[in-house]
């Protein structure tokens, strides 16, 4: 244990040192603006801290150039980016031009006038981005976010643990084949499945591609908690045997266990990190199986982050023109490098983009196939009474009959309001 420990450690701090050495590399790009902000107009952008920020920022300085402005960057964690533009919208005139959103906040957002109606200064969605990963962002046929970073649920499995175990990811065609592989290597003293146990949000979202692939969901077509059903039941009771064989960590310890096969597998998501060709760990899609003779459903969940224009932005023309730069496919593709991940044909498909990164096969299959989370103007509530639940099970301090009638009766209640 304790040589496995220092290897970890090396690897944060290898990890740790690429990151400091990328981020000064941007921050050196950026020192080369010839724009003078003392004088120049600014743009202020909202985005969700970590790697997206890191993609977006790679692309900036040929847009601010060209245009004589400034891009200002506030990175926030995504409770705190949720509160802020909420906050940011009861001002007459906004703090930013540009912001990131999560795709479940889309009703809430629209419900509140919050976002600018982009179909109103001409920008429509293209057909090279993947078509399902744009269903959030119309509301009565206009658009109103642009998907920007293809977020969504992934297998996450190092290579050599799961060859160990006598499989290969081609092999992994359904739960019953993951845990099957989970059980193995936790009979050879390894952890298989890990899991975040760090937040209400995480207990939710890491099980819904479970729960999908049972055929169940946590609403039905009319919003309506569909937790304490026969489908939420087995597919928990399935999560809860696959859990056992890890264990709960945060999510940088859990890449790490990963790489470092200190584990076998985890739901993944690209906005954590994408292997290469060289990377001990790789992706796969869920097939959306619980078994192999199953029913398939979708059960690749999104987490996709879209951008969009504050509807009381004060800088308006600057800012949708700034939005359609980051949009174009040419752009994103050179954001790959940085982390960028494009909800994007011609890039996710590109040969030699996919020849560096061939986890991107995996991303393209998991967004074709892909689910958005409820889209309820509740879900922030929603998921912070269910992940309370759902983590008392978990940690055994509720059986699973009483944590999921409170659950159901809970959400019953937040919705009748």
């Amino acid at each position: 244990m304790r040589a496995r420990l220092k290897k970890i450690s090396a690897v944060i701090l290898i990890l740790a040192m690429t990151v400091s050495l990328i981020a000064c590399g941007k921050s050196n790009s950026r020192q080369k603006l010839t724009v003078d902000p003392d004088t120049a107009p600014h743009l202020k952008l909202a985005l969700r801290s970590g790697i997206y920020v890191d993609a977006i920022e790679s692309c900036l300085v040929p847009f601010e150039e060209e245009n004589k402005v400034i891009c200002d960057i506030v990175e926030l964690g995504e409770e705190e980016l949720h509160n802020g533009l909420v906050e940011n919208a009861q001002k007459a005139e906004g703090e930013y031009d540009l912001c990131m959103v999560d795709g479940s906040w889309m009703a809430e957002f629209t419900a509140k006038g919050m976002l600018m109606n982009l179909s109103d200064t001409g920008y429509e969605l293209d057909d090279d981005i993947i078509k399902a990963t744009t269903i959030i962002c119309y509301k009565d046929e206009n658009v109103y976010l642009a998907p920007y970073y293809g977020n969504v649920t992934v297998l996450l499995y190092n290579k050599k643990v799961v060859e160990n175990a006598g499989f290969s990811g081609d092999d992994l065609h359904s739960l019953e084949e993951i845990k099957k592989v989970c059980d193995i290597v936790k009979k050879s003293g390894n952890l298989g499945f890990m899991y975040r146990g760090d937040s209400e949000n995480n207990y939710v979202v890491d099980f819904l591609p479970i729960l999908a692939s049972f055929g169940g969901w946590v609403v039905d077509e009319n919003n309506n908690p569909t937790v304490d059903t026969p489908q939420f039941r087995e597919a928990f009771k399935f999560y809860l045997d696959l859990i056992s064989t890890g264990k709960a960590e945060h999510r940088d310890n859990l890449i790490i266990a990963v790489a470092n096969g200190a584990a076998a597998m985890a739901i993944g998501w690209p906005g954590w990190y994408t292997p290469t060709a060289r990377s001990s760990s790789d992706y796969i899609a869920l097939t959306g199986k619980a078994t192999d003779d199953a029913a398939a459903y979708n059960a690749n969940v999104y987490g996709i982050w879209t951008i969009g224009i504050p509807e009381n932005s004060g800088n308006k023309d600057l800012s949708v023109k700034l939005l359609k730069y980051l949009m174009d496919p040419e752009v994103q593709k050179g954001t790959i490098e940085f982390g960028g991940v494009p909800c994007r044909y011609s890039s996710l498909s590109d040969p030699e983009v996919v020849k560096k990164n061939p986890p991107f096969e995996a991303v393209l299959d998991a967004l074709e196939s892909g689910v958005y989370r409820p889209v309820m103007e509740e879900w922030p509530d929603f998921y912070k009474i269910l992940g309370t639940e759902m983590g008392a099970v978990i940690n055994k301090e509720k059986s699973m009959d009483q944590g999921l009638s409170d659950a159901q009766t809970k959400l019953e209640e937040l919705l009748k309001k």
